[in-house]
């Protein structure tokens, strides 16, 4: 993409625009969140689809003119359903933020109850941080990942459902390496009269692939990110039963959102097409096996990984133990100068600010869509120990950067 038609009308823009491909085809992207989308996927968000106001829900438009846009949010609706195994899909939540959102509006009044996992454990701050519109609206209380195991304790987390008697039971994380038992989380739930949320942000493409386990059929309600390891558009995503599909959709438009963004939908049927095929599972599974070998082979250089490992596309990395004078943020802004990007992470019992903590979180699915397999991944955590070791040396920055520079031309991203 060479940005010529922007670059005749807005020389800073493109500028920016062919910085920013310039920026992720010369470093390596481990920020866990993130992926890089197919140029198909690309194409469909940049397409007229942008022009298209389409309020309400294919067949029930507030606008006319939009029988391309029912058809491809249909298209969108029908491959997520395939794709997870849901009764109900709404692809309309901008972000999955959004999503979480659009379940507490439709089942939540501003007295009811969460119960979340605390975001320096690996919660997310739409679980009810109170700096987020969850922690403001409604009562919280955060249970804790086993300061020993760096695992969700079942045991205390349905003890402390049973003492604290919520509304909505929230599982699934943004910083948690392990596989989730969503069974336990169930039985939780049920134990309470409590509605069960599953946030699969982080491992929808994994759980469309059958590499993580999956809470649809158990959960009430799940909610993802459509750009992470499923590769589509970007976005969020609400499955639920049937019986609870009015209330969802009504409670994302025009409960939270006005008129959906129908270029990010086709980006999302796109993706999720791409995702349907048998490539996707072996792509699935292959970010799962680079993240154990990244993870094992940081581990035999000293570093400390919460939970002692990862069942996903993720590593956690404690720095207390090995390095204790050195902060996550450290060595984030030493790593990205080397052209590696990942970012500074809060750790189960954190001591430090959340803007300066004491670890970093690592993930494989961007390397995994470069071409990467486990020994260039083991590779890659060598560099990173380099760096880790210490962050101030300009030599082993400027000798990791140029490894980083052959890495990168060895797996281009686009052509």
């Amino acid at each position: 993409m060479s940005y010529e038609t922007v670059r005749e009308a807005d020389p800073a823009v493109a500028d920016a625009l062919a910085g920013e491909r310039q920026r992720q085809n010369d470093t390596l992207a481990m920020i866990a969140s993130e992926n890089h989308v197919s140029e198909a996927v690309l194409e469909a968000q940049s397409s007229e689809l942008t022009n298209k106001y389409a309020e309400g829900y294919p067949g029930e438009r507030y606008y006319g003119g939009c029988a391309y846009a029912d058809e491809v949010e249909q298209l969108a609706i029908d491959r997520a359903k395939e794709l997870w195994g849901a009764d109900h899909v709404n692809v309309q939540p901008h972000s999955g933020t959004q999503a979480n959102m659009g379940v507490y509006l439709a089942m939540l009044e501003p007295v009811d109850r969460i119960l979340s996992l605390e975001l320096e454990h690996g919660g997310h701050l739409s679980h009810g941080h109170p700096a987020n519109f969850a922690g403001k609206t409604y009562e919280v209380e955060q249970y804790h990942v086993d300061p020993e195991t760096g695992y969700v304790d079942y045991e205390a987390m349905r003890e402390q459902a049973e003492a604290f008697d919520p509304d909505i039971v929230v599982a699934g994380y943004s910083a948690y390496p392990r596989d989730i038992d969503w069974e336990a989380f169930r039985e939780a739930a049920d134990a309470v009269d409590a509605y069960l949320l599953a946030d699969i942000a982080h491992v929808t493409g994994l759980v469309a692939a059958g590499v993580h386990s999956s809470p649809v059929g158990v959960a009430d309600f799940v909610t993802g990110s459509t750009h992470k390891t499923i590769r589509a558009g970007r976005g969020g995503i609400i499955m639920c039963r049937e019986e609870h599909a009015d209330a969802i959709d009504a409670a994302v438009f025009p409960g939270g959102q006005g008129g959906p963004l129908l270029h990010n939908i086709a980006g999302k049927a796109v993706g999720f097409g791409e995702a349907l095929s048998p490539e996707f599972e072996a792509y699935a599974q292959q970010v799962v096996d680079n993240a154990a070998a990244l993870g094992e082979r940081l581990q035999e250089h000293g570093l400390s990984l919460v939970s002692g490992g990862t069942d996903t596309h993720l590593v956690l990395v404690d720095l207390r133990d090995s390095h204790p004078d050195t902060t996550g943020k450290e060595v984030e802004e030493a790593l990205e100068e080397a052209g590696i990007v990942l970012n500074a992470n809060t750790v189960p019992g954190e001591t430090r600010s959340p803007f300066n903590p004491s670890g970093i979180r690592a993930g494989t699915p961007g390397l995994t869509t470069r071409g990467f397999g486990e020994e260039a991944c083991r590779e890659v955590a060598d560099l990173i120990v380099r760096v880790v070791d210490d962050p101030a040396d300009e030599d082993v920055k400027a000798e990791v950067s140029d490894r980083v520079d052959e890495l990168t031309d060895e797996y281009p991203l686009y052509d």
